[in-house]
């Protein structure tokens, strides 16, 4: 049931909007009086969570590493009652988590049986622009896209995600998603918890709305401006789940796979845990935290400590949404609380093992001469730089083996976040000072609070296509769909931009 915290009473009271003027204001009072979830506390934790399965690997006779995905329509039992209808690969809901190590060639075969045109992106991987998933490979139904490339960046957490054309919130929010985990000697070495659904977990998070039948409901919430914000949290396709864990020292895999929302994280006793990863990799050292902020798409790992015979709650405090004002923050999840996944530990505990204090090489992108910055995005409304989408056009191409500094910049008072494909990118500068920790690591996703300037650096490399380009948009997956992204080509030195095939389906 939605309430009105104190927090958010003292919030709206400290800007001259007090609760008796909100629900003098008739329908539209009550509806922002009653637009408040708060599920602290009211979760009975009674179902055990799902842990998507590794997928199967076969290596081929040249020598590449092969997957087979099946995106298919499904369902799911997540309320008493009628089954959700859901989409899934190899499966009803999520997909299978896939693992290969840096130096492998994979080959991934996707086949579409969904009924609707489709693709499947490889958020944050390095690989060519052709193999990328996004809107120019598309997968029309009945067909199968098998992309292949060489793994050629630092252990990480990534994901995988449907990314068509203008209906990418409508595919995700159904649930075609899964992990890619990209793993490396140096990270093995490191002695970190890595027994995958033991002491490595991986927590998909994301928020969902229900009709009555019990389905997805698909409607954009009423009064927001970010598309759906849902009312239920799913852990993995588990509705209130429990993780039974048997060692002092777990990693947790966080990933926000939700349309729009925004989590900031954290344990209701307070504990501290060390945030030793984001989007691109390890950080350069754990950084003590209670609180970590995730926006759509993005990653974070954390080594939490346990003791025997303890029941700790992973909660979703209200996250900091930046100046966005009452009613955004209000109708589009600034003031909501959610109970995430309840761990419940044994009597006797595996011990931990020494956490490094040292994990990974820091971002440090060679700028000198680099032009700073070199380009400017900024995102308002549905577009950016006063451009939507438009599939046929290259926005700007950039020269292999180039560095380059672009400044992004949230122009009005919604939040967004930035998400460059290709790339893992170094932040520069938030609002002109040095990033916070979190932010000191390779990200491929940054939060952008309302007119908040980002300043990153990327290093192009690899791979050129005068054909064929890579997507930048914001990863609130309505507001991409509806225009807010724009598209660059990576060329040869003097090599000009091509024009991209209209008929970009792929098979």
């Amino acid at each position: 049931m939605a309430r009105v915290s104190r927090r958010a009473v003292l919030k709206y009271g400290a800007i001259g909007m007090s609760v008796t003027a909100l629900a003098s204001g008739g329908g539209v009072g009550w509806a922002f009086l009653d637009a408040t979830t708060d599920t602290a506390d009211r979760l009975d934790f009674d179902n055990a969570l799902a842990i998507p399965p590794l997928a199967d690997s076969e290596v081929d006779d040249d020598g590449r590493r092969t997957f087979a995905l099946e995106a298919d329509i499904g369902e799911l039992q997540i309320h008493p009652g009628e089954a959700t209808t859901t989409w899934g690969l190899n499966g009803d809901y999520l997909g299978p988590t896939l693992r290969a190590t840096r130096g492998e060639t994979v080959a991934i075969s996707v086949t579409n049986n969904i009924g609707e045109t489709t693709s499947l992106h490889w958020h944050g991987m390095h690989l060519p622009a052709a193999m990328d998933g996004g809107p120019h490979q598309e997968i029309d139904p009945g067909d199968t896209w098998t992309p292949t490339w060489t793994i050629d960046q630092p252990a990480a957490t990534l994901w995988y995600h449907p990314h068509p054309h203008g209906a990418t919130a409508q595919h995700v929010y159904r649930g075609a998603a899964g992990l890619f985990l990209v793993d490396d000697p140096e990270a093995d070495a490191l002695g970190l918890p890595s027994e995958y659904g033991v002491d490595d977990i991986p927590v998909i998070v994301q928020d969902k709305n229900f009709d009555r039948a019990n389905q997805f409901n698909e409607s954009p919430t009423l009064m927001g401006d970010v598309g759906i914000v849902g009312d239920t949290i799913l852990v993995n396709g588990t509705h209130a789940p429990y993780l039974e864990v048997g060692h002092e020292l777990v990693r947790l895999r966080l990933l926000n796979a939700s349309n729009a929302r925004v989590f900031a994280f954290g344990f209701v006793d307070e504990r501290e845990f060390q945030l030793i990863a984001t989007d691109g990799g390890l950080l350069p050292a754990p950084h003590t935290m209670t609180r970590i902020q995730l926006s759509p798409g993005e990653r974070a790992e954390i080594l939490v400590s346990f003791t025997p015979d303890e029941e700790v709650v992973l909660r979703g405090f209200p996250p900091d949404l930046g100046r966005v004002g009452a009613w955004s923050s209000r109708f589009d999840g600034g003031d909501d609380t959610f109970d995430i996944l309840q761990v419940r530990t044994a009597s006797e505990l595996h011990s931990a093992p020494a956490i490094p204090e040292e994990l990974a090489p820091a971002p440090d992108l060679d700028l000198d001469g680099v032009e700073n910055p070199t380009r400017v995005f900024q995102l308002a409304g549905r577009s950016i730089n006063n451009e939507h989408m438009d599939m046929r056009r290259i926005n700007f191409a950039t020269t292999v083996d180039s560095v380059e500094i672009w400044e992004v910049f949230n122009g009005h008072a919604t939040h967004h976040n930035f998400h460059v494909h290709d790339v893992q990118f170094q932040v520069i500068s938030v609002d002109g000072v040095e990033p916070p920790p979190e932010l000191r690591g390779w990200k491929d996703t940054i939060f952008l609070p309302p007119y908040e300037r980002f300043r990153i650096a990327m290093h192009f490399k690899n791979y050129t296509d005068p054909d064929v380009p890579y997507m930048y948009h914001c990863h609130i997956l309505y507001h991409e769909d509806q225009g807010m992204m724009g598209q660059f080509v990576v060329v040869e030195p003097g090599q000009e931009p091509g024009l991209p095939e209209t008929d970009h389906a792929a098979h």
